[in-house]
């Protein structure tokens, strides 16, 4: 466990220049560490680095063995060579995430929402929910939400008091770093292959996940799809108070609330109508949310008062352009293969999809998706990185046109899509090939469907 008065005055090595990592050193910084940032891939851009923090890029120097400590950005790879010698050198090395929360005082409750798909809807409902409890308390307790929501938690450690509410998505390279996490309610959406070439394969990954509540005790909460084959083994060695969701017919574990087709059935009597979100997906993220709120000690109308007003998040299904008949919906998020399903399952069955599908692989096979794409596509349109080895697993099963840019799909679609027809970025790929994030990809392919329909309407 990072503890800040054992490694008071020694020098920190923060290994990543990206934002948590630029974070990680802000926070150490301004507690009076000495920082040395090193990153391994060579940066173009000049970053501005607060005083007491220096950087090298380009590789690792000898330079980071000097440091007393390291802090480890999420997405290395565990088994970095450079991770191995400080292992060997016993050097000790921490998560962000729990360096921040060192630096947070006693008194904070920390949620804590996981999973392969929905995190950041859950935790944006969860955060405002909690937001609007802290209000009509009026007490003074101020709602963070952070983590890989956009906002590194060592971004506001500094500016949570007690009696606060920390609200957290994490993700699993986060989870991974992490040997003292604790939340006390955490939640687990669900968990379907992702990042396996990062965890070396499922068993990894699912390890990673099971750390939210590892450290959880008896009079903590853990929340989790109740459907979900991993959260139903999983749940077996919970000490916490268990709260089950699911809105499908069959589960695995006796549920707390369920879903009747117009309001959240809760066991407790209440009945909340879920946010005006697309696809089914939403409803369980609303069930999760509500579920934590709940148990938090929130009231059924504030809930209700936040779902009633709460709107779609930019990335995640948002229908953001409609032109001579075409429906144009960025789900740039869609960064694994459930998320595509799910994205797909949202549509009625009309096979009138043009999905964009593509970019850097992440190691699970394209296959699962056939029987999807035969029911709501018209054609896919391959991009990225990750191309050849879509079409080799999707050969045969509906057409395919190579495009290997995001604008060559864009103007594809457009020129082929008729009247009823959806185009749809899902792809199925991390962004990192071709994008800075997932964010900037989808911002590019509603730019990029703006410009060709302001010119069509300019040209008509």
């Amino acid at each position: 466990m990072f503890r800040k008065e054992k490694f008071k005055g020694a020098k920190a090595c923060v290994l990543g220049l990206g934002k948590s990592g630029r974070a990680a050193a802000a926070l150490l910084a301004a507690h009076g560490f000495e920082v040395l940032i090193s990153e391994e891939s060579p940066r173009a851009h000049a970053v501005s680095l607060p005083a007491g923090v220096e950087a090298e890029t380009g590789g690792h120097s000898a330079r980071v063995f000097d440091c007393e400590f390291w802090i480890k950005s999420p997405g290395i790879f565990p088994h970095h060579p450079l991770l191995l010698e400080a292992k060997k050198r016993k050097i000790p090395v921490f998560s962000e995430l729990e360096t921040a929360l060192a630096f947070i005082p006693k008194g904070v409750r920390v949620f804590a929402v996981t999973g392969t798909n929905g995190k950041t809807t859950t935790t944006a409902l969860l955060g405002a929910v909690l937001t609007e409890h802290a209000a009509r308390e009026n007490k003074g307790r101020r709602v963070h939400i952070c983590g890989n929501i956009g906002s590194p938690v060592s971004l506001c450690a500094d500016q949570v008091k007690k009696g606060d509410d920390l609200v957290i998505e994490v993700s699993s390279y986060q989870l991974e770093d992490s040997t003292y996490f604790r939340p006390h309610y955490a939640c687990i959406l669900n968990v379907t292959p992702d990042h396996l070439d990062h965890h070396g394969g499922m068993k990894g990954y699912v390890k990673a996940k099971a750390k939210v509540f590892r450290n959880q005790r008896e009079n903590d909460v853990l929340v989790v799809n109740g459907a979900d084959t991993v959260c139903a083994q999983l749940v077996k060695k919970a000490k916490s108070d268990v709260l089950a969701f699911s809105t499908q017919p069959k589960h695995l574990l006796k549920t707390d609330v369920f879903f009747d087709g117009d309001e959240l059935i809760f066991s407790e009597g209440h009945q909340i109508r879920p946010p005006h979100l697309k696809g089914i997906h939403n409803v369980e993220n609303a069930m999760a949310a509500a579920l934590m709120a709940l148990a938090a000690g929130v009231s059924a109308d504030t809930i209700q008062a936040v779902f009633d007003r709460f709107e779609a998040m930019e990335h995640r299904i948002e229908q953001f352009a409609y032109h001579h008949g075409v429906t144009y919906v960025n789900d740039s998020k869609a960064t694994n293969l459930d998320s595509t399903i799910t994205a797909l399952k949202s549509f009625e069955k009309n096979h009138n999809i043009w999905l964009i599908l593509g970019g850097r692989d992440k190691g699970a096979s394209y296959e699962v998706l056939i029987p999807y794409l035969k029911d709501y596509c018209k054609c896919v349109l391959t991009i990225g990185e990750a191309m050849d080895k879509i079409e080799k697993e999707l050969h045969g099963a509906l057409p395919l046109t190579r495009c290997q840019t995001l604008e060559k799909a864009v103007q594809t679609a457009m020129e082929g899509a008729r009247s009823g027809d959806i185009v749809l970025l899902s792809p199925a790929c991390s962004s990192f090939d071709q994008f800075k994030d997932f964010e900037h990809r989808g911002k590019v392919f509603k730019q990029l469907v703006n410009a060709r329909i302001f010119k069509d309407r300019m040209e008509g």
